[in-house]
């Protein structure tokens, strides 16, 4: 099941979550030596719900991982998006791609704890938590990983740097063109869904491009058995202190009448403390590894989450690290591969990703008006409907053109 490279490699991985873990489980399974460099001393899963498309799925699937995820995910068959007025902006199935696809909703510590747990079986990989690491140096060949305090904490043949977003290695590899955050991100609240009043659909409410309400459903969670729901709400960064200064009545008076079917779950939010907020990044890098040096997800490629890719191209991306370095005749010649392997694909993504954010997240209404009048009816014209569907489903690889990725089996 897995290939083995012509040569066993020392690997260093820097970070824990979805990338630096899935491929650390890939390299280890192909026989190179595996040290994890995570800085957080005790892990654990920050974050609400997220979606697992088709992509994803197939990865953890040659992981040996899906069953546990699908145990605890909510099979997710629609993509609805309408306006106040219930006007349908959005509406998407799967299964117009393929008769037995749907994505996954799920609460990302599932799949934290899925991946982390088999990191820590894993008899290849040796993991070293609350070691965060500033920078990597080239000496004779291998790179050496630095710690924050200066320390040198080993070498290695090879580098993976997976940590994220604001991924510290990244800012002296020579490789970034752009690292900037967004102006608008989201509010997110896990709440209890007993009656699954949001089971089967990504629902969600739009209001010019200044509001946009969305319902995930979301699974178990990582424990108990009653089903959880998302709730996301968009909104400026600068505005978020305003936002809890004004207190909870005002924002829950306002998603209310949006979608009355969510007052019971509206009616579990008591404290702003309750609710998270994440900001988005957009990072360009071209290409994506240097000598010994790799790096993965949102370290590589972090986006907006409007098209809910960024867990899928993260296990995406450790895939292909090791299926570029199976049989490579050398290290140079693996990471060449890979970054050729993904260009097309990443690229796309990002693309559609920042040409899509502002028709829903912005200060432009007449962006708004645009999507409300024009995105509806072009959903309906077949190539452009197979092509949303296609990107909803992870698998597309061109704007106009371009050899879509193989439609993973349906996972019954």
């Amino acid at each position: 099941m897995y290939a083995r490279a012509v040569k066993r490699l020392d690997v260093g991985v820097v970070g824990c979550g979805t990338a630096g873990a899935a491929a650390s489980l890939f390299l280890a399974r192909a026989g190179h030596r595996v040290t994890v460099y995570e800085a957080v001393p005790e892990p654990t899963a920050v974050g609400a719900g997220i979606m697992l498309q088709p992509t994803g799925m197939r990865v953890l699937e040659r992981l040996g991982l899906l069953e546990p995820v699908l145990a605890r995910g909510a099979r997710v068959d629609r993509l609805h998006c309408v306006t106040r007025e219930r006007r349908d902006v959005i509406d998407l199935r799967y299964g117009d791609e393929h008769p037995g696809a749907y994505g996954l909703g799920l609460h990302r510590g599932v799949l934290f704890h899925v991946l982390f747990d088999a990191v820590t079986r894993e008899p290849g990989v040796t993991l070293r938590c609350g070691e965060a690491v500033e920078e990597l140096r080239w000496r004779a060949g291998r790179r050496v990983v630095v710690g924050s305090s200066g320390l040198e904490l080993g070498a290695h043949d090879l580098v993976v740097v997976a940590d994220g977003a604001r991924s510290q290695p990244r800012r002296k590899s020579g490789l970034i063109q752009r690292a900037t955050q967004y102006p608008w991100g989201a509010l997110w609240f896990i709440g209890d869904d007993p009656e699954g009043t949001f089971d089967g659909t990504l629902f969600q409410v739009v209001e010019s491009t200044r509001h946009m309400m969305g319902l995930l459903p979301s699974g178990l969670g990582p424990t108990g058995e009653t089903r959880k729901v998302s709730l996301f709400w968009s909104i400026r960064a600068d505005a978020v202190g305003e936002w809890r200064e004004r207190g909870l009545e005002p924002w829950l008076a306002t998603m209310a009448q949006l979608e009355p079917r969510a007052v019971p779950l509206l009616a579990q939010i008591q404290r702003p403390e309750q609710v998270l907020f994440a900001r988005y990044w957009d990072v360009v890098m071209t290409p994506w590894h240097a000598p010994g040096l790799v790096f993965l997800g949102d370290a590589a490629h972090a986006t907006s989450p409007q098209l809910g890719q960024g867990a899928n191209l993260a296990l995406v991306d450790a895939a292909a690290l090791e299926d570029a370095l199976a049989g490579a005749e050398s290290r140079g010649q693996a990471l060449r591969r890979y970054s050729a392997a993904r260009r097309a694909h990443l690229r796309y993504y990002q693309w559609a990703t920042r040409f899509l954010t502002p028709f829903f997240q912005s200060d432009l209404g007449v962006l708004g008006w645009a999507r409300d009048t024009f995105m509806g009816p072009s959903c309906r014209m077949p190539w452009v409907r197979g092509k949303m569907v296609r990107t909803m489903c992870g698998v597309e690889r061109g704007v106009f053109f371009g050899d879509s990725l193989p439609m993973p089996d349906a996972f019954e």
